[in-house]
């Protein structure tokens, strides 16, 4: 079988704008050095390019997690381009397939499951699956975004402004234009590119299945501290629909505070949240059907699995009653059914339930501990 033509543009891209990056950048530093203004401005570009994608590409527009103002989208646009990695339109169309076909190696644009380099690179060096070049079926409510189809129509005259434009600009009013296409212009665009690809690659590979084994996709802190929270995959795969990656105030995730600090401007509207008691129900999955493994050689395993289910049931019959009276109390205080909600008899079932859930949640850890 003959292999799928190579693409020799993003070859060349992908050959040139490393070689750059990895000889010509430090030669550059040794003999000539970048200042401090270089620097900072080559990380506020890469900043930028990076969260166009992730909170542009990715939340906004692949995932519709929240509703973005023109202004906002536009900015997540011209940094789209900038980041040099396909349309809006391209991009979101390539993501969605990924998501509703994932690890399936003939439909999965960058499947895992096909390796590293696959997954990282390899997928955009040959033509694997022409057809979706053209076929935008899966995207139309982007086609019905001005901002998205003007980027589309006009992207690569604004990739070429971007990547070259940007850093000629900096470099001429700065002094050093030298300098600022090779920090800006080009170390920043590998940079932006790799880090973004990791996503396809590391994070299907290095991490923790803690909500779902239903795909090849892991939570990775290290991962997101470089994408800008992009690394708690394996959250994102089985709520895709959140926008957040991470859930826990103290989880790494600028892309999820800049989305929420554009909401308190203005900018942003409508987040999407996924209910706790799902991504608890999912993340107590887990942990029962890992348990359950580890018991298998266990010399009581026969009554230890019985009493793990028994103790699993009754904390998710807990969680079922507390989240239940919980959405009651707030439509109650939603619809002005309570005049004093502190004094009402479904407040009072409310902390009740609250407190034979941290019981059973005691109970539950306690056991697993044991087991350990």
């Amino acid at each position: 079988m003959n292999k799928p033509p190579i693409i020799w543009l993003n070859v060349s891209v992908f050959i040139i704008t490393f070689l750059i990056a990895t000889i010509a950048v430090p030669y550059r530093a040794i003999t000539h050095g970048f200042d401090s203004t270089e620097i900072t401005l080559a990380i506020l570009c890469f900043i930028y390019c990076g969260m166009s994608i992730t909170a542009g590409y990715h939340r906004l527009w692949s995932h519709r997690t929240y509703q973005a103002h023109w202004s906002l989208r536009l900015i997540y646009a011209v940094g789209g381009a900038f980041a040099l990695q396909n349309s809006i339109l391209h991009w979101s169309s390539d993501h969605r397939v990924h998501h509703k076909h994932v690890d399936k190696n003939d439909i999965d644009p960058y499947s895992a499951k096909k390796g590293f380099w696959y997954s990282h690179m390899g997928w955009m060096i040959r033509r694997y699956h022409p057809e979706r070049y053209s076929d935008y079926t899966n995207v139309r409510d982007l086609q019905k975004d001005k901002i998205v189809m003007w980027q589309h129509k006009n992207y690569l005259l604004l990739s070429i402004i971007t990547n070259f434009g940007i850093p000629l600009l900096i470099g001429f009013i700065h002094g050093d234009i030298i300098n600022a296409l090779l920090l800006i212009g080009v170390l920043r665009l590998v940079l932006n590119h790799h880090t973004t690809f990791f996503i396809n690659s590391l994070a299907h590979i290095w991490g923790k299945q803690t909500y779902t084994d239903k795909n090849t996709a892991r939570d990775n802190g290290i991962l997101a501290f470089f994408t800008f929270g992009e690394g708690y995959h394996n959250y994102h795969h089985i709520f895709e629909n959140d926008y957040r990656n991470g859930i826990r105030w103290w989880d790494f995730d600028p892309t999820k505070w800049l989305i929420k600090f554009s909401e308190y401007v203005g900018l942003a509207s409508k987040l999407r949240k996924t209910p706790e008691e799902k991504i608890e129900k999912a993340r107590l999955a887990m942990v029962l059907q890992n348990s359950q493994l580890k018991l298998k050689t266990h010399p009581d395993a026969e009554q230890l699995l019985i009493t793990l289910q028994n103790e699993y049931d009754l904390l998710i019959l807990k969680i079922n009653a507390f989240y239940e009276a919980r959405k009651k109390l707030i439509a109650a205080q939603r619809n002005n059914l309570i005049k004093n909600v502190e004094d009402s008899e479904l407040f009072a079932q409310y902390k009740e339930l609250k407190k034979h859930l941290a019981k059973q949640k005691q109970d539950w850890h306690g056991f697993l501990a044991e087991l350990a």
